[in-house]
């Protein structure tokens, strides 16, 4: 069973063996190897059992580390860095040839960022090289917030989750690339639209995949407990079960039990209705219930980030 801790150098060393641990980032956590050794890279594919033509985030401490993973900086994305690095941004650049094709599923392109939580930071630093962490949980389950999330799915599969507490900001990173010198979005994600719009103008957004994506996290199924969970339109109530639990932005809904509902910020607070998303949908999952309903957020800020999570762990109605 993995160990949970906050020793860095454990952590730095076996990564540095070639072995893969949990890692805190202020989004979720991640599960991390070097990313420049395919063989770790692999494992983490093993581990999670994600399928290979899913791509990867890697993730170093500084701008300047990445003139070994990528070969353009364009204009728009150096200013989106500047402003919100370190942080919930992932920018995807062409790709350096040291980068392994296994990382970006034989894509040109590949997925940086700079994580803004001390720890993983510190541990960064300490290394010789980046690291491919994608969220540290089963593919296609619900993404872990904290370093027991992780050891409860992963644990028997890994030696050590670096423990940061819990994660800050609660949802992936927002992913934008570049086409036709255009900036896109290819996953809505801790950084809100509007912020990025008011830094660079207008961007396309594109989030969706069903196979072959062209960034982390756009697979049209994602992020799912394991019980069915609906996804009710905007003022829609769900239909009076016993056996039924909800997740609910501000109030809990009438007909359902209280202790089945978790309210994600009674001030209707996005950014707490986010930080709390992961956490409460996996504790809505270990309820003894049947169904899961949740109740759309508004789109504002990280309520567009929020529904895309919800609406790709729902089940049609």
């Amino acid at each position: 069973m993995a160990q949970i801790g906050t020793d860095l150098q454990v952590a730095k060393k076996l990564l540095e063996a070639g072995n893969v641990i949990g890692i805190p980032t202020e989004t979720v956590y991640g599960l991390a190897g070097n990313a420049l050794n395919p063989d770790a890279v692999l494992k983490i594919f093993q581990v999670k059992n994600r399928p290979s033509f899913d791509p990867l985030i890697v993730h170093t401490d500084s701008i300047h580390k990445l003139d070994q993973l990528v070969t353009a900086f364009p204009e728009a994305a150096l200013r989106l860095a500047n402003a919100f690095w370190p942080g919930p941004l992932t920018l995807l650049l062409p790709k350096h040839d040291l980068v392994p094709d296994l990382v970006t599923a034989g894509l040109p392109t590949v997925a940086v960022r700079i994580p803004n939580h001390s720890l993983t930071s510190n541990l960064l630093r300490s290394l010789d090289f980046p690291l491919a962490a994608p969220s540290a949980n089963p593919f296609g389950y619900i993404s872990p917030t904290t370093a027991q999330h992780v050891a409860d799915q992963l644990g028997a599969q890994i030696p050590y989750v670096l423990d940061g507490g819990p994660s800050n900001v609660g949802i992936e990173s927002t992913i934008v690339g570049f086409e036709n010198n255009k900036a896109v979005v290819f996953r809505l994600g801790g950084l809100a639209l509007e912020q990025i719009e008011q830094l660079i103008g207008p961007v396309a957004v594109r989030t969706h995949s069903t196979s072959n994506p062209k960034a982390p996290g756009m697979l049209s199924s994602h992020y799912a407990p394991r019980k069915p969970l609906i996804l009710l339109s905007a003022g829609e109530s769900p239909d009076p079960d016993e056996r039924a639990g909800a997740l609910v932005f501000r109030e809990p809904f009438g007909g359902l039990q209280n202790d089945y509902q978790l309210v994600l910020s009674p001030t209707g607070d996005p950014n707490e209705a986010a930080k709390n998303l992961f956490a409460y949908l996996r504790a809505l999952d270990n309820l003894p219930i049947d169904i899961i309903y949740a109740e759309p957020l508004p789109n504002v800020g990280l309520g567009w980030a929020m529904n895309d999570r919800l609406r790709r762990a729902s089940v049609e109605k």
